[in-house]
Order: C-alpha cells, then structure tokens, then sequence
C-alpha cells in the first residue's frame, strides 16, 4: 500500500485529495494531514480517516489540538518545522503539497531531499526557485508531479517526451485563464470589494488563490511555474481566457500538432493524476458530455486592464530573483486587499513599487538561502511601500 501525506488537509485541494483517497481503494492510505488553523474541519477529518501522524501550523491551535487528540495520533510539532517533519516521514511513499503561499517552500525541499513522490499544487516555490528546484528533484530522485489543472495538462500532453526534450519538442504552450470574476466586467475595477473579487465563476478555491484568479496574477505565477517545471523560455507561454474552463491548458508541437488535455472544472482528476501517475484509474468526476458543449470561446488577455500579467511575464524575463520578489510582494497585497486596507487596483501597484526597489546583487539564479533572504526583504518593502502609502491607497 502506498502511504500518503496531505499538507494542507483542509484546503479546497486537501478536501478534494481525502475524497480522491477515500475512493482509490486499498491500494492507497493516508499516512498524516496538516492543516493551518481550522481545528473543526481538522478533528473531522482525523476521526474519519485516523491518519497516524497529525499536525497544524498555527501555534494556538496546536495547543488546543493536542488537548483534543486521540492518544494513538501522533501530533508533530507546529509551524514549518512540522511541515517539514511530515513532507519528509520514512514511512511516507507520496507527498501532496497543497499549502497556500510560500509556506510551502521548505517543506517542498525537504520532501524533495527525502526522494519522495510529490503531487504538487503550491506553486510559489516553484515561482520563487523552480529552476535550482527541478535541479534538486533530479539530484535526489524525487518525482514532482504538477496538481494545479494547467501544468498538469501540459504535463499530460508530454507524456511521450522525456524532461530534457520538452523544449526542443514544444513550439507553444496555451496556458489557459477562466478570466476569474471581471474578464468581462465593463465598469471600474477601482471598488471592487473582497466579497466580490472572491467570486469565481467556474472554481471552488481558497481566499488567496481566488484573488489571484482575479487579478489574473494566478496566470502569471503559473506561466513562471511551467517556464520553471518545463524548462522552456517564457515567449512560448500565451495566455488565453477559456471562459468554459474545459481546455485546461494544450501544447503546440514542432510540427505544428497541437494537443490538449479537456474534461470538466474539477480538481479531483489531476489530484487524483499526480498521486497515481503513472497509471489513470478510474475517478470520481463527471464524464464530458460533447453534445452539451455549445461552444469554447478563447479570448485574448488585456494586460492592461490586469497589469499583473505583465509584471509576472516582465518578472520572468528578467529572472534571477525578480519571480520572488514578485511573488512575495503579491501575497503581502493581497493579504492586504482581504484585510480591506488597500483597493483591489492597488495590488498591482504595491508589486510594481516593490519591483521597482529591488537591486539584485547578481543575475546568477540565487540559492535557497539566497532565496529566503530575498523573499523576506521583499515582503519587509511591499508592507512598507503600503505603510507609507507610496501608492493610491483605495478610500472605502
């Protein structure tokens, strides 16, 4: 039997990954799932499926966790040390990262260093250190697997080229984009609220992620994630809106073929891809009903209307450190903009100034130590470029 571990139990992706296990049989159980604060949903959870190691990351409810616990329940300990702990168990055979953020970073190296099998949804660290990342999975032997439903397309369209053939095989990559909430909005984005930035039209995500949906920054941590995981340059990534959401992403061959991977919006079907790949079982999901589809639009981004999308593609360009300089300063804005203390058109403006501050010292790709300085020097600026309004702060 193959033992998994779920970092992020429950999360939108955690809660799709247990009802995935809970379907696949004998074959798979559940090793250990973490979770950030959410005790409630957390104690379900345990009781239902008794994993046997257990932790979650915020320190008062760990504390009130272990006085809730069943004495044959391991508890780890919490913060990023027990992410680290439970991504990186002997007993563990697969790794599902699905935390929010660059919280995922270290435990991602640790499983990575433990040569596990890794369903990957947390793209940040991906954004903020793919390139020495797909370097360390190879020096270890670990197996990285893409979850988020775009690169696992493109991961699907590739599976008759080996990882050192991707770029050479791949002409173009059409990385596809709900639109998130205001594709097709035609007033002001200068008041839109939490509430409304939060209503995806086709996804059931978290907070964070849905904002970025929003902004379409989710397309531009993405397109760094596959220019990462793939090894290709950023110019053959296009961006289009897909509305309908059934294309998940498609890939141009050299000879001008171009494959895609469609099924309805649901997450269960990569989750369930990454933890058994290489072999496609049979999956909880709705089988696609052509005859249903009346049509699939595909519509150019404006960048201008969602300058995230620029500074991501820019950011890319630019490399080095500038993709986590950019990553670390979009979590800060959009914390902010869900904490309701600055408008969802400062977000890009809180990247932007951030951006603009940044002196890399050197061009060469940085080292994870490197990485965690930059990141936290940039999450330092972005609250202070708020703090000091060096940008048009939204009055409510």
């Amino acid at each position: 039997m193959k033992k998994i571990v779920i970092l992020g139990s429950t999360g939108s992706i955690g809660v799709n990954a247990l009802k995935v296990i809970d379907k696949l049989g004998p074959d798979y159980g559940l090793l250990g799932i973490t979770a950030h604060s959410n005790i409630k949903s957390f104690l379900r959870q345990i009781h239902k499926f008794k994993p046997k190691y257990v932790t979650i990351f915020d320190f008062d409810a760990h504390k009130a966790l272990k006085k809730l616990l069943p004495k044959n329940i391991k508890l780890l300990a919490p913060g990023v040390e027990g992410l680290c702990e439970m991504s990186s168990l002997k007993e563990a055979d697969i790794v599902l990262n699905a935390v929010s953020g660059s919280v995922g970073f270290a435990p991602l190296i640790a499983s990575i260093r433990a040569s596990k099998h890794i369903a990957l949804a947390n793209k940040e660290p991906m954004v903020m250190a793919g390139e020495n990342i797909m370097k360390e999975a190879f020096r270890w032997k670990a197996n990285i697997i893409p979850v988020d439903s775009e690169p696992s397309a493109i991961f699907q369209c590739l599976q008759n080229y080996k990882a050192k053939d991707y770029d050479d095989a791949i002409s173009r990559i059409f990385l596809t984009a709900s639109g998130g909430a205001f594709y097709k909005y035609k007033r002001s984005l200068e008041k839109v609220t939490p509430a409304m930035a939060l209503k995806h039209p086709n996804w059931s995500m978290g907070a964070k992620i849905t904002i970025d949906s929003s902004t379409l920054m989710n397309k531009g941590l993405e397109a760094i994630e596959i220019k990462n995981f793939f090894g290709v340059s950023i110019k053959k990534i296009n961006v289009m809106v897909h509305p309908q959401s059934i294309i998940h992403s498609a890939v141009e061959l050299k000879d001008k073929s171009v494959l895609a991977q469609m099924s309805l919006p649901d997450m269960k079907l990569p989750i369930q891809y990454a933890i058994t790949y290489p072999e496609r079982l049979t999956c909880p999901v709705k089988p696609m009903d052509f005859f249903k589809l009346a049509k699939l639009d595909f519509i150019k981004p404006d960048f201008k209307k969602f300058p995230c999308l620029e500074l991501s593609f820019d950011s890319a360009r630019k490399g080095g450190s500038y993709p986590c300089v950019l990553n670390a300063a979009n979590e800060i804005a959009v914390d902010s903009f869900l904490k309701g203390q600055i408008g969802f058109c400062d977000i890009p403006k809180v990247i932007a100034k951030t951006l603009s501050l940044h002196r890399p010292a050197s061009s060469i790709v940085p080292s994870f130590g490197d990485i965690s300085e930059i990141d936290e020097w940039a999450r330092l600026k972005a609250q202070e470029v708020i703090r000091n309004k060096k940008v048009k702060i939204f009055a409510k």
